[in-house]
């Protein structure tokens, strides 16, 4: 009994704010009571009143909502709404919604402080966990976009979505007018090269329009340097497919008079400095038609050395896997006469371009973290602290997956105009590559061991990751401490099993088999899981996104598509790789569409930087505080080495790392 302070909060997007009235009620543990009908604040607002009530109603558990409208029904975004107790010294109680008020059912908030199962003895939440889990899995249905592949959530368009995940005014508008601009400059770049010869490498400049970044400037003029070929393997847009060499590939067959090539290779071998990159997950892949004509993809390996200045250099470029009863494949040189070894190299930078985009950008980006948030939604009540831990991270992601099935890899979508990967090779190749998903590989520290890349000083990409990761970690196990005290706590709590399970045996397809936890035994394990999470759903997918604008603008180096089939000679001429590399049309696409995905986006939303409070109590402020101290000092770091770096590396710089897959 007493006076109550309300206080509600309106979000500042767009159309957030409601010309309707909210009712209110106040559920403490001993009762209920009205707290009146009042006006939703404006866009960006909070409002506030006083209420008498006459009932003691103990410790508050819930405010429930409804809203009413007189004119129209429109939807209000509610960020919070905060109770504080009668008298001078009550508590304040604050109820995070972060979502949108519709139609003019009940809504029931909990109060914020993260609760398990464990700690709700009395079950006095019970109820409520049971009915947000079933009303959400209902909301929440797996879908299956193309058999074999991993599952995503159900629907094709936009709409289909729930309300919550779809994005909100301010980014829908950014992205839809990006899209245009796009095709706009797309058309513009088309008519001015229709009538025009396209018979030099320094043609591409015609299309290339790229003001926004430096390095892909850098990239432009150096491409054709070993140095450079090599540097991106290490830190480029695609770091992910390196690794040392234990022995000789057995699909490197040297043909005679390779005899000093071979022992050269072994001498590297011998001093621990022999790497490689395989892309024989392409090979038997189905190339694409585009316009009527026959496209063509290559299974390349590259053997490089590493220097002990850092530079890794190519020493041989095998373009196809050898096949019975033929004759063993060509190896290319960087001795080799000049335009067959840059048209070589130009095979291997177009197959790194599709299994970039597919296999480590969408498959191992996008698609794991839709699974990530669809099993959080299904799984884990909003009372939950892995939930409250999870929720930031998972922000747009599946809009932005849906958006893509429907445009990027749909029939008749990008890939199928532009890619020599589409035509239905790109989905063959999203199932091949499946068997590829291991939980060590998803966990940074493994999968740097595994594939020999720990001490490689001149891999930024490898000190970045390690760094972020473990700053990720200490804030998981922050938030994991202060809600389980023993290992028993975390194998009783049975929502957390669940999420768990969900997310390996349904998203997954069953994943066990590859080393993904089925339950989770200790407090270690949730840190890990929880923290293998978080990362692919921020630094991973940071790490492969953003270096697009920079590296893949200069078509050349990363052609999305090769119009003649790969050398099997030792000769070809600049007319050779012009006819090899994407005609205007191709490049002017493949440009378009990376200025798209590559553009730093203005409602961006930096690791760690999310303004959503879903944690209520000192305890977890804290532990978040203290992460952010963190990055901002990882920020610093990066930023005091990449000045004195001739090509900055900063996609796993804090600042530039984006809070969720919303890209």
């Amino acid at each position: 009994m007493g006076l109550y302070h309300v206080r509600l909060a309106t979000g500042a997007s767009l159309f957030a704010g409601s010309t309707n009235q909210v009712q209110l009620w106040l559920v403490g543990q001993h009762g209920e009571a009205s707290l009146g009908t009042h006006p939703s604040p404006a866009r960006g607002k909070e409002s506030e009143f006083k209420v008498d009530v006459p009932e003691y109603l103990g410790p508050p558990l819930f405010v429930k909502l409804r809203k009413q409208h007189l004119i129209r029904d429109d939807a209000w975004f509610c960020n919070w709404i905060s109770v504080q107790g009668p008298g001078a010294s009550g508590d304040e109680y604050r109820f995070p919604c972060y979502r949108w008020v519709e139609g003019d059912r009940v809504l029931s908030l909990a109060e914020g402080t993260g609760r398990t199962v464990l700690d709700d003895p009395q079950g006095l939440f019970k109820k409520h966990r049971e009915e947000e889990l079933e009303e959400r899995r209902k909301l929440y249905r797996w879908g299956n976009w193309k058999d074999g592949l991993i599952l995503n959530v159900a629907g094709t368009k936009t709409c289909d979505l729930p309300v919550d995940e779809r994005f909100l005014e301010d980014k829908r508008i950014d992205f839809e007018a990006s899209l245009a601009k796009g095709l706009a400059d797309l058309a513009i770049k088309d008519s001015l090269n229709i009538l025009t010869s396209w018979n030099d490498l320094n043609d591409f400049n015609r299309i290339f329009w790229c003001g926004q970044s430096k390095l892909a400037e850098q990239v432009r003029d150096s491409w054709k340097e070993d140095a450079l070929f090599g540097y991106q393997f290490l830190n480029g847009t695609n770091p992910m497919l390196l690794r040392r060499s234990t022995h000789l590939p057995e699909r490197l067959v040297f043909p005679p008079g390779m005899e000093e090539l071979r022992a050269q290779l072994e001498k590297e071998l011998e001093g621990n400095t022999l790497f490689e990159a395989d892309f024989s997950l392409l090979d038997g892949i189905k190339a694409n038609v585009i316009l009527c004509t026959q496209q063509h993809l290559a299974a390349p390996l590259v053997m490089l050395k590493l220097q002990p200045d850092g530079k890794l250099l190519p020493m041989v470029i095998q373009l196809q896997l050898p096949k019975i009863g033929s004759p063993p494949p060509l190896l290319f040189l960087p001795t080799d006469p000049p335009m067959v070894w840059l048209l070589a190299k130009c095979w291997v930078r177009s197959s790194d371009f599709q299994l970039h985009e597919l296999q480590f950008h969408l498959l191992r980006g996008h698609l794991v973290a839709e699974v990530i948030t669809m099993a959080t939604m299904r799984c884990l009540p909003s009372l939950h602290p892995i939930f409250k831990l999870m929720i930031p991270h998972l922000r747009y992601t599946l809009e932005i997956n849906v958006r893509a099935r429907s445009g990027l890899v749909a029939d008749m979508g990008i890939f199928d105009q532009v890619m020599s990967t589409g035509g239905g090779g790109h989905v063959e190749l999203l199932k091949r590559a499946r068997a590829f998903l291991t939980y060590r590989s998803f966990c940074v520290p493994d999968d740097l061991a595994d594939r020999g890349l720990l001490g490689v000083k001149s891999s930024f990409y490898v000190q970045d990751a390690l760094g972020l990761w473990e700053i990720i970690s200490r804030y998981v196990e922050g938030i994991v401490n202060l809600y389980y005290k023993t290992d028993e706590s975390v194998r009783d709590d049975p929502e957390l099993q669940s999420w768990c399970r969900e997310f390996t045996e349904v998203g997954l397809l069953g994943a066990q088999d590859q080393g993904f936890p089925v339950s989770l035994q200790s407090r270690e394990q949730v840190c890990r899981f929880v923290t293998m999470c978080i990362f692919t759903c921020t630094g991973q997918h940071s790490s492969v996104h953003l270096g697009q604008l920079d590296w893949c603008s200069w078509v050349p180096n990363t052609p999305c598509t090769m119009r003649l089939p790969p050398l099997t000679t030792n000769d070809a001429t600049l007319e050779t790789v012009m006819s090899t590399l994407p005609n205007f049309h191709q490049a002017s696409f493949q440009m378009s569409l990376i200025w798209q995905l590559g553009r730093r986006q203005p409602t961006m939303v930096a690791l760690g930087q999310h303004k959503e409070e879903y944690f209520s109590g000192p305890g977890p402020r804290a532990v978040l505080k203290k992460f952010r101290e963190e990055l901002a000092a990882l920020d610093k770091e990066i930023e005091s080495r990449n000045a004195k770096l001739d090509m900055p590396y900063e996609y796993l710089r804090p600042s530039l790392v984006e809070n969720s897959v919303t890209i």
